[in-house]
């Protein structure tokens, strides 16, 4: 063995997980890998190494642990190789074992402790870096369980710094998240040191930290979660939220609310006294305006009430698509459809149809062949239709996992 410098190694390797939020039998177990792994580049052998590790007294024992033997002995055929190799480490040759024991004869245990302290650099670096590898397998594991159960609700953090436009928030027990810059509420600026509250939007693997919490502000689930928190109605359950659709980049939103006892009205009670419950929520979200909407088991009252105040005077399905042709009193033509197109836009996202809207003078001009193209399917519908059993799917297949995440 070459001659190097001295080192503790356990102080050497317990400088990696201080101050790591990892059980401590996580930690034990990581150690002895690292060990077993200095051991054996210490060696230049892959056999059987037993760590001993008392994290009082900071006392280690290493040991090679093998049967001196002539020959291997035979494997069973239905071993895999890795099985293979993990029980030819148990066993050594004799010419091998005298390099250790000049004595040693086949049938003996070879059972002798290795100095650590003469490890070496070389080997000391190689169990740092498995070391690293166990602890932040170890921490990505424990984010990843305990936030992906969490997705969709409230949490509180604290502004650590900011990345170009990202947002770095400090969740308590050295656990960060990100707030990508898409998922702030437009024009919102946030500082470091300050308060914040988002919902935990979903836990993404990173090859920089191994598991990243991404926090949102800007999706539909901020939205719910908030009415959860400020309408103890809907905590309860009396109140259920149905749909949600929301537009943070233009700052307005539509809820659908329902009661489950008729003598609560779903609207007054996330609206509150004087509107104290639904001004929370705004002043939370930069002042967004809400649109809360009394749902309806009849579908036809509840696209009429996702376009209130306009009067619908008509509507026409459309066979085999998603979309409807409804019109409207000319009074209420452009409030109906909104700045740009934005209130049908959330209306139709409300009640997960295309709204196509038209004014009465309009439609009462049209000839018949100029409204049966409209009533008629087209491309887009079928685009539109595709898109929308695809990202069923796809909500299928999330909805799947998370069930098996959960149980």
């Amino acid at each position: 063995m070459k001659n190097e410098p001295k080192v503790n190694l356990l102080d050497v390797l317990k400088e990696v997980v201080e101050d790591k939020s990892v059980d401590d039998s996580v930690i034990l177990d990581a150690l002895k890998k690292a060990l077993i792994s200095a051991a054996r580049k210490y060696l230049h052998i892959e056999k059987k190494i037993n760590v001993d590790i008392d994290m009082e007294t900071n006392e280690v024992h290493v040991f090679l642990n093998v049967e001196v033997v002539d020959d291997y002995p035979d494997y069973d055929p239905n071993m895999t190789a890795e099985e293979v190799a993990e029980m030819d480490e148990g066993y050594m040759l004799v010419d091998e074992a005298r390099d250790f024991n000049e004595d040693a004869q086949a049938g003996d245990s070879l059972y002798m402790e290795l100095p650590t302290s003469s490890f070496g650099r070389q080997a000391i670096q190689t169990a740092k870096q498995l070391l690293t590898q166990h602890i932040r397998s170890a921490e990505c594991q424990r984010i990843m369980d305990i936030y992906r159960s969490r997705i969709g609700t409230i949490i509180n953090g604290t502004v650590l710094r900011l990345e170009q436009r990202n947002v770095i928030v400090d969740l308590g027990n050295k656990i960060e998240a990100e707030l990508p810059a898409r998922e702030q509420i437009p024009h919102e600026r946030l500082t470091q040191g300050a308060s914040v509250k988002a919902v935990i939007a979903r836990v993404e693997e990173s090859t920089k930290s191994g598991a990243q919490v991404i926090l949102s502000r800007s999706n539909a689930d901020f939205l719910k979660a908030l009415l959860r928190q400020e309408v103890p109605e809907i905590y309860e359950g009396t109140v259920e939220i149905k749909a949600v659709a929301r537009d943070s980049k233009n700052r307005r939103a539509k809820i659908a609310v329902y009661s489950r006892d008729e003598k609560i009205d779903p609207v007054g009670a996330c609206v509150g006294m004087k509107g104290a419950r639904v001004q929370t929520i705004v002043r939370e979200l930069g002042n967004e305006r809400i649109d809360i909407v009394h749902w309806d088991e009849n579908f036809d009252v509840f696209v009429q009430r996702s376009l209130a105040p306009a009067s619908v005077l008509k509507m026409f399905p459309v066979p085999d698509t998603d979309r409807i042709v409804i019109i409207v009193d000319d009074e209420n033509l452009a409030q109906a459809i909104g700045k740009g197109g934005q209130n049908v836009e959330l209306a139709g996202r409300l009640v997960d149809r295309k709204l196509d809207v038209h004014g009465e003078q309009e439609w009462s001009q049209m000839d018949e062949e100029a409204k049966n193209n409209i009533l008629a399917p087209n491309y887009e519908d079928e685009r539109r239709m595709r898109a929308k059993r695809m990202d069923e799917d796809r909500k299928a297949k999330a909805a799947a996992v998370k069930k098996d995440v959960n149980a």
